[in-house]
C-alpha cells in the first residue's frame, strides 16, 4: 500500500450527511408544526453550512452555532418557534441518523488490515460518536477524532497535530487525508504537510490555488490512490 495511515473524513465522504440532515430536520419541523418540504430543508442547510464554514475559521463558537442556525432559520421564514428547543431536539434527531453512502462499507472493508484507518470529523461529539457507533464500519476504525473532543476544528494545524500525536508512530510520508471538503479536509491536510485525496463525485471545479495531491470521483478511485495502483 502506498499509504498506511488513512485519515477519513466522515460526513459526505463515508456517511450520508445530506440524507441524515433531511431526516433529522423534517422530524424537528413536524414536531413544531412547521412546514417541512424541500425548500425549507434547503434553506436550513444553506444557513447551517455557512455557519460551519465560519466555525472553521474561528468566527463563531460551536455552542452559539447550535442555536443560531435555528434562530436565523426561523427569522427567514417568520416562524414562531423557540430556537433553543429546536436545537435540542435536532441534536437528538441527528444523532439517530447513521446512513452510509453507497459503497462506503465495501471500501473500508477492502482497506481493513492493509492499513490503519482513522476518522477525522468536525462536529458535536455526542452526535458524531453516536452516529458512527451505529454504523457497520465502526469496527474497522482504530480511532475517531471529533473536533469538539480535541478542542479545535479542521482545518487548524492544532487539530491535525492532536490527531498525529494520538497515533503511535505517525509518519507524515505514509499518511493521507481523504475527504470531500476543500475548506476543512484538503486545506487542513495541505497545511499540515500530508498528502490529500479530494473525493469529488459531483465533479466540482478544482481550485487553482490548492495543491491537492489527488482528485477522485469514486470509492474505487480512493482505493487505487491508497494502494498505489
Amino acid at each position: 500500500m502506498r499509504y498506511t495511515t488513512i485519515l477519513f473524513d466522515a460526513d459526505d465522504t463515508l456517511l450520508d450527511f445530506k440524507r441524515a440532515e433531511y431526516c433529522a430536520l423534517t422530524r424537528v419541523l413536524k414536531a413544531f408544526g412547521l412546514p417541512y418540504d424541500d425548500e425549507y430543508v434547503a434553506a436550513y442547510s444553506e444557513i447551517n453550512d455557512s455557519l460551519w464554514k465560519l466555525l472553521e475559521v474561528g468566527g463563531i463558537k460551536k455552542d452559539e452555532l447550535k442555536v443560531k442556525r435555528f434562530r436565523l432559520f426561523c427569522e427567514r421564514f417568520g416562524f414562531d418557534a423557540d430556537p433553543d428547543d429546536m436545537a435540542s431536539m435536532y441534536v437528538e434527531a441527528l444523532a439517530d441518523q447513521s446512513m452510509l453512502l453507497e459503497g462506503a462499507e465495501a471500501l473500508v472493508e477492502a482497506l481493513y488490515g492493509k492499513c490503519e484507518l482513522y476518522m477525522i470529523t468536525n462536529g458535536i461529539e455526542y452526535i458524531q460518536k453516536k452516529r458512527i457507533e451505529s454504523t457497520p464500519i465502526k469496527k474497522y476504525f482504530k480511532e475517531i477524532f471529533v473536533s469538539e473532543q480535541i478542542g479545535s476544528e479542521k482545518p487548524s494545524i492544532e487539530y491535525f497535530e492532536a490527531v498525529a500525536n494520538a497515533i503511535p508512530g505517525f509518519d507524515k510520508s505514509k499518511a493521507i487525508v481523504v475527504g470531500d471538503s476543500l475548506t476543512s479536509d484538503m486545506k487542513g491536510g495541505i497545511n499540515f504537510g500530508v498528502d490529500t485525496c479530494w473525493y469529488n463525485p459531483k465533479g466540482k471545479k478544482r481550485p487553482d490555488d490548492m495543491n491537492i495531491t489527488y482528485e477522485v470521483g469514486s470509492f474505487d478511485g480512493i482505493y487505487a490512490v491508497i494502494a498505489g495502483e
